[in-house]
């Protein structure tokens, strides 16, 4: 998407004689209308075996006159036309010739000649026709807009949205247009009781809502960490002087049944401790009894017996606090005669080491699907070995180079490929928090500077496509990366006899927003068609800064193919997560109402995200269309 270096010279447009050279004028943006028109024909005899799509190839037509436009720096010449009070080209996107020749038509009338009112009226035609087109390139892609707003509302499905319908229902109720659900989540049953709910809901409640399936694709992510220790804290209630309030809960149970293991880690207050014993053992344990045991930190606790639950269950209060592990041995006190010991078993869930790594750390990520591991040091505190992780898919390593760029969990550790050999790759960790970042199994990996040998439909998304093609109206792809992928999905959905699906691409890398021109052909050219700015792979991929910058080219450039854009990636997300929107949240929600559709993620507080955020976009309904400012009257 980045210009080319200019063909037609603006840097000698001035004044001549303390007035602006019209004519020079006049000559420049011919010569910039014929650059334009060459420019524009050239890209479309390219396109035209794609845009088999009927009532495409205007749009089609415009989106090669945009590129040609911008492949020239026109500053200079915005400047002086914007001094005459003439358009400065700066909104053209919707209708570039149009614009051009307004302008052309305006310079001829300064000097004098005439214009024929055939020309001036097929101008103002072709104005207005590129927001109609927009407008059934959307509704063709999201079906009807609502009543009182233009902007579309999409909210990703939580997993409850299968279970719960009043849920979906009121979130329908609310202003969902779209429902997104992502196939990297839950499975067909859930995918299938979730779409039952949004079709009900939508014919109780009177208002449309499509059903957009997020294809999973070639996310990349850590593989899984060693388990450390598995250890759980068993603590008790004391008031402020240290009086015992709550005592832990344990139970003795010689079920034989198997139990949800415990988390690791301090164990849920009130929550009962559940230790697995023999039954033959049990049946001597009453009342009253005292079970002796001696914890992982070597301090003898005693358990007293409340009751017997059952023949198989018995219940006791454990007045201090204790560590245990997977077995310990318990040994009944009773009243009179020898001492009984018996050995115990708890269920807990070892949870994954810590793998914390600083700037200036090297870090290994592995060939080898092994367990990730910090990194090991010696008696003195000295590395021996460095902290290790390893890639979801291997095929990585054949395409990595010394030099390029890792990012891990989006963004929080960065780092540089120092060196490859038999192992993996060598990073050098170049960004993470003050104090260090931990990495942890199943975050995703970034690799911007790397042309990944991945298909762009895994076997897995293709299984899911089966289910997609059979029961949802929009296909969301990830990860894509240029025309032939966009190819490649068309031919799957032909196969599944899925012509009139929609597609939205997810644009999240550096390569889709290059190659962003070619997608939109190759995509709208034979299906309703819409372009997701995904704004949380993106932003790691072309760098927090740039992020503001390739948005707006995004969006200009998918207005002058007129096809939607879907607004995504943490829209009110403190709104949405916690109830209370940032400030910076608010502005961003504004400005989301230059695209077409906003896409909410799911979080407790959804609904009254909905309400805010259809408060914002009605309001900046009447003071922005897309690039354009509308001025309502102000009252101040």
């Amino acid at each position: 998407m980045s210009p080319r270096p200019p063909g037609v010279s603006t840097a000698k447009i001035g004044w001549k004689g303390g007035s602006p050279d019209i004519r020079g004028l006049l000559g420049r943006m011919l010569q910039l209308r014929g650059a334009v028109t060459r420019a524009g024909s050239a890209l479309l005899r390219g396109w035209r075996p794609q845009l088999r799509r009927p009532g495409y190839f205007a749009s089609a037509a415009n989106l090669a006159a945009y590129i040609g436009l911008r492949r020239h720096d026109l500053r200079a010449l915005q400047g002086i036309l914007a001094t005459l009070g003439l358009s400065s080209l700066g909104r053209s996107e919707g209708h570039v010739r149009a614009t051009l020749d307004a302008v052309i038509h305006a310079l001829k009338r300064m000097t004098g000649a005439r214009v024929a009112r055939q020309e001036i009226a097929r101008v103002a035609l072709a104005m207005g026709r590129d927001q109609v087109l927009l407008q059934r390139h959307t509704n063709q892609l999201f079906g009807p807009p609502p009543a009182k707003r233009w902007t579309r509302f999409m909210v990703t499905l939580p997993t409850e949205a299968a279970s719960d319908y009043a849920f979906v229902r009121e979130l329908v109720r609310h202003g969902m247009d779209c429902a997104r659900i992502n196939c990297a989540h839950d499975g067909d049953a859930a995918w299938g009781a979730m779409i039952r709910n949004v079709r009900r809901a939508a014919r109780e409640t009177g208002r449309a809502c499509r059903v957009l399936m997020d294809l999973g694709g070639p996310k990349l992510r850590t593989g899984p960490v060693k388990a450390g220790e598995a250890l759980l804290r068993v603590k008790v209630g004391r008031d402020a002087r240290g009086k015992l309030v709550s005592p832990a809960r344990i139970v003795l149970d010689a079920s034989g049944k198997e139990a949800p293991a415990a988390p690791a880690g301090k164990a849920a207050p009130g929550a009962p401790i559940r230790l697995a014993v023999e039954r033959a053992w049990l049946d001597r344990v009453k009342a009253g009894d005292a079970i002796r045991f001696t914890d992982m930190r070597g301090r003898e606790r005693r358990l007293t017996i409340d009751k017997r639950l059952n023949a198989h269950r018995a219940v006791g209060a454990l007045a201090k606090g204790a560590w245990i592990g997977e077995t310990l041995n318990l040994e009944r006190m009773p009243r009179r005669g020898a001492h009984c010991a018996c050995a115990a078993r708890c269920a807990i869930a070892p949870p994954p080491l810590a793998i914390r790594v600083e700037r200036g750390d090297t870090l290994l990520l592995t060939r080898e699907p092994a367990p990730g591991e910090p990194r090991r040091t010696d008696r003195r505190g000295k590395s021996v070995a460095p902290a290790r992780i390893s890639c979801s898919e291997p095929a990585v390593f054949g395409a990595l180079k010394v030099g390029h760029r890792v990012w891990i969990d989006d963004g929080k550790v960065g780092a540089v490929v120092e060196a490859l050999d038999e192992h993996g790759a060598w990073l050098h960790v170049t960004h993470s928090r003050e104090g260090g970042e931990r990495i942890a199994a199943e975050k995703g990996l970034n690799f911007p500077d790397t042309a990944l040998p991945l298909p762009a439909l895994s076997p897995s998304d293709l299984a899911d496509l089966d289910f997609v093609a059979r029961h949802a109206e929009l296909v969301g792809f990830s990860f894509v990366r240029g025309a032939a992928d966009m190819d490649r999905l068309a031919e799957e959905l032909a196969r599944r006899g899925r012509e009139d699906a929609g597609i939205i691409a997810k644009i999240e890398t550096y390569e889709a927003v290059r190659n962003l021109p070619e997608i939109i052909v190759h995509g709208a050219g034979r299906h309703p068609f819409g372009v997701m700015i995904a704004r949380g792979d993106l932003a790691v991929e072309i760098g927090y800064e740039r992020l503001a910058e390739i948005q707006e080219e995004i969006l200009w450039l998918c207005e002058a193919a007129h096809v939607p854009v879907v607004w995504a990636t943490q829209v009110l997300e403190g709104l949405v997560k916690r109830g209370r929107p940032s400030r910076a949240e608010i502005t961003d929600a504004a400005l989301s109402q230059r695209a077409e559709c906003v896409m909410l993620n799911k979080g407790p507080y959804l609904l009254q995200a909905l309400e805010v955020l259809d408060n914002v976009v009605a309001r900046m309904r009447a003071h922005q269309r897309k690039k354009t400012a509308q001025y309502r009257a102000l009252h101040w």
